[in-house]
């Protein structure tokens, strides 16, 4: 995999929305902490546009992304919010010039879209807190999305949930994933993922019960979960009942449709919907080493993937 050159002070950063519609209020504070790390935001032209649910119509979405994907002198792409709407212009985006010179797309939720298509460009990209979220991010998801954007190793310690189907020896593996719903919704696409030996992370949001095992069936019957490493699961926030009870609770459904496989499961991973959003460098090898209190999860660093 190619890993997008880290940042450094003075750097430009490109602001693009691609989903739903927000104002320049809901992200001022954003781009006060990217000022405070000296990065130079640069505000696409429709930012800020609305046409009804979404930030600008598909062409002026398209554009905004398209311009900061082309020009060489953004060194990242942090994206304003998710929603939906960045599976509607992704296969009009032209990465002939991004592939030649690759920078950090930096989002999550509906960014998954541009997570997955960019993988089988093989190319790393960053999953973490958006613009938006900013404001209300734990100080440990803001520092880590800071450390992955300068090249600090990103090494973290999670505690062990009893729900685990805790595996025994260390395992590796290229990361991939994401947003749960949008991997469901790209399964058989363009921009679908070869999950084959790699590491499977997946969070989501406002689902109810029986929609996150349609998903985990969805995956498994098109064998995303045949030949996995392992599974990283995030938040799985709000995740409710429907009218009537389904019976299970989100760790039952998650490890039934799993239990055919070998490899190990670990929940609660500080990633997703929520305040604590640390970052992930998705396309990175990473170690995942258990223990009887915790795992720790090492990413690769720079010096073995960066590219010339």
């Amino acid at each position: 995999m190619i890993s997008p050159s880290y940042l450094k002070s003075g750097d430009k950063v490109g602001i693009v929305s691609t989903a739903k519609t927000v104002s320049y209020k809901e992200v001022e504070e954003g781009l006060e902490i990217l000022k405070s790390w000296e990065l130079d935001p640069i505000i696409g032209k429709n930012a800020f546009n609305v046409y009804g649910f979404f930030a600008g119509t598909d062409q002026e979405r398209l554009e905004d992304l398209q311009a900061m994907l082309d020009d060489t002198s953004i060194k990242a792409i942090i994206f304003t919010r998710g929603g939906y709407g960045t599976v509607k212009i992704i296969d009009q985006l032209d990465f002939t010039n991004f592939q030649k010179k690759p920078k950090w797309l930096v989002g999550y939720s509906d960014i998954t879209v541009l997570h997955s298509h960019v993988h089988n460009l093989n190319i790393e990209t960053l999953h973490a807190v958006m613009l938006q979220g900013m404001p209300k991010a734990a100080p440990e998801a803001l520092a880590s999305l800071k450390n992955a954007l300068f090249g600090t190793t990103l090494t973290y310690k999670i505690p062990k949930n009893k729900q685990n189907k805790q595996g025994e020896k260390t395992v590796e593996g290229i990361l991939v994933g994401g947003n749960l719903s949008i991997l469901y919704a790209l399964n058989g696409s363009k921009s679908d993922i070869d999950t084959t030996d790699k590491i499977l992370f997946f969070e989501d949001i406002d689902e109810y019960l029986y929609h996150l095992d349609r998903m985990l069936i969805a995956l498994k019957r098109s064998n995303k979960l045949s030949n996995l490493k392992a599974i990283l699961v995030g938040a799985m926030t709000d995740i409710k009942e429907s009218t009537l009870e389904y019976g299970k609770t989100d760790y039952e459904i998650i490890l039934e449709e799993v239990n055919d496989f070998d490899f190990p499961v670990y929940f609660d991973f500080p990633c997703g919907h929520q305040s604590d959003n640390q970052a992930l460098i998705l396309g990175r090898e990473i170690r995942i080493t258990p223990n009887d209190n915790y795992i720790t999860v090492d990413f690769k660093n720079q010096n073995q993937l960066q590219s010339s």
